[in-house]
């Protein structure tokens, strides 16, 4: 069986079409108080390799009801923001995701490289795991 788009497609096709910063102009923001960062990555990601500080943890499968005003999950602290910036691992899942929420309505940008690129450049993490939904 063939795909009508491959995956790569479809994170290619969110690429043209969203904001995506590199690792280094993230990692320059940790000071900002108004930028959340927010990982979308499996919980037991965050256990094994850690997470950046003061990240708000928002699975993939919850985005998109989280930000929704209108769903009974939403959360207000996942109203909307320019100062949102979604990173997974490797900017696959964080592409897909802002390309949803711009559809959506909801603007955001996303870590390209993803964590693996954040820790690789020697950027802050920590490994001690707080509940999914706490903001910074």
């Amino acid at each position: 069986m063939s795909l009508k788009n491959s995956a790569a497609t479809l994170v290619e096709n969110a690429h043209a079409r969203i904001e995506g910063i590199e690792t280094s102009e993230a990692i320059n923001m940790m000071n900002d108080p108004d930028v959340i960062i927010v990982d979308i990555r499996d919980i037991r990601e965050r256990q094994r390799s850690g997470y950046i500080p003061g990240s708000f943890h928002a699975p993939r499968g919850m985005i998109e009801p989280w930000v929704d005003p209108d769903s009974p999950l939403f959360k207000k602290t996942c109203r909307k923001s320019d100062k949102k910036k979604f990173h997974c691992a490797s900017g696959w899942r964080s592409a897909l995701t802002v390309a949803t929420l711009q559809d959506m309505g909801f603007q955001a940008a996303h870590i390209r490289d993803g964590f693996s690129n954040w820790t690789a450049k020697g950027g802050l993490t920590e490994h001690d795991i707080p509940n999914s939904g706490e903001t910074k």
